[in-house]
Parts: structure tokens; C-alpha cells; sequence
């Protein structure tokens, strides 16, 4: 099932998700449509939280398949890359966003077993991305201040 996207500036993209405890049927079928809902909006990444669900769980493709991480954290960051970023809470705003080269990650997979990785590139980039959305951030909190009020102010005659 596909699910709607909560665009700015719905109040869930600046709340915090919970970490998962219990891997159930109904975490599996929010992956499965979180996953859906990536390839039908035509994204990399996707949060719980941009679908209403205050869950730590994110899904992404960075050209090798969907992945799922639950309850990530990330644990290194190393070098960094500057580049564009859109969002599919932001849709048509595209930022240039400092981000980690190299990251690495413990997460549990769908199955609930915990995970160590390490990503580069684009999916570190997909990773922190969607890692600032569940811990309440966007790529608003990414620029500079200025900039920032400048953009929110935009975006609120949008909306």
C-alpha cells in the first residue's frame, strides 16, 4: 500500500521517533509499504516519521536494492561530501548539504537481528539523510540561519 508523505510543515517531521522493541507482523507490513512508497514517489530514502509513524525504522536504495534499517545509529563518520539533496517531505527543494563520506552503522534488520555496516557515498548520504528524520531534523536544520528563515517563510506561502 502506498502511504501518503508528510510535506513541511507537518509537526511529526520535527518530532523524534521511538526505537522499535518488538519485531511484529505490523512493523513488517510498514516496512513492506514504506518500501512501496519509495519506488512509487520515485525516492532513495524514506523515515517512518515522513509517513506518520513515529518509529525508528528507514528505508533506502542507493542503486543495489531496497535496505532496511531499524533503530540505526550511527557510530562513525568519516570525510565529507558536499552535494545536492532533495526530500520527499520538500518536494522540488533541492539543498547543498555537507554530509560524511564514509559512515558506519548498528542497526537490527527486519528480522530484528542487530547489525554492523559501514556505507559510503551516496548511501551514507541516503543513511544520515533520513537518520536526521528520525531524530526530528530536515534539511532546513542543515543551512545556515539566514537561509533558513528565508526558505521557511517561502515554503509557508507554499503550503
Amino acid at each position: 500500500m502506498i502511504l501518503d508523505i508528510k510535506t513541511y510543515p507537518s509537526k511529526i517531521l520535527s518530532k523524534k521517533a521511538k526505537k522499535i522493541g518488538v519485531f511484529n507482523a505490523e512493523i513488517k507490513e510498514l516496512i513492506d509499504n514504506m518500501v512501496e512508497t519509495l519506488y512509487a514517489k520515485n525516492g532513495v530514502g524514506l523515515a517512518a516519521n515522513q509517513v506518520g509513524e513515529r518509529k525508528r525504522i528507514l528505508v533506502f536504495d542507493a542503486g543495489e536494492g531496497a535496505r532496511v534499517l531499524i533503530n540505526p545509529r550511527i557510530s562513525r563518520k568519516r570525510g565529507k561530501q558536499i552535494g545536492k539533496e532533495g526530500c520527499l517531505s520538500f518536494p522540488g527543494l533541492e539543498l547543498e548539504i555537507k554530509r560524511p563520506m564514509k559512515i558506519e552503522v548498528f542497526y537490527s534488520d527486519k528480522e530484528g537481528e542487530r547489525q554492523k555496516e559501514k556505507f559510503e557515498g551516496l548511501a551514507a548520504r541516503i543513511i544520515c539523510h533520513e537518520t536526521d528524520h528520525l531524530d526530528g531534523k530536515t534539511i532546513l536544520d542543515r543551512i545556515g540561519f539566514f537561509k533558513r528563515m528565508a526558505l521557511k517563510k517561502k515554503l509557508k506561502v507554499l503550503s
